[in-house]
């Protein structure tokens, strides 16, 4: 007996998923890019965490819409995005007060 196809609601909600990712990846890049001249190397730390939650999404995405269509058990990607986020967040605000005028 096949599965049915996915339905284009979870197509719809795969590609946002990758979207996401392709962004935050791209805002890490950029951001490092920027603070580079203020914090120096460090900066790229911001691209890594980046990086390692955009390659989170984009693998739980890929998982859940296309190969078992189950989320992973607990919330992990949610905690997983929460955290990532909070981390960049974080150096934000900390540059800001640090550097403001």
């Amino acid at each position: 007996m096949t599965e049915p196809p996915p339905t284009l609601a979870a197509e719809r909600t795969h590609l946002a998923w990758r979207r996401t990712a392709i962004g935050l990846t791209g805002g890490g890049v950029a951001a490092a890019h920027l603070l580079q001249e203020f914090v120096g190397p460090a900066a790229w730390s911001l691209a890594v965490t980046a990086l390692i939650v955009s390659v989170a999404l984009a693998t739980v995405s890929h998982r859940r819409h296309l190969v078992d269509g189950a989320l992973p058990p607990g919330g992990r990607l949610v905690a997983a995005s929460t955290a990532g986020m909070l981390v960049i967040g974080v150096a934000a605000v900390a540059f800001v007060v640090l550097h403001g005028p």
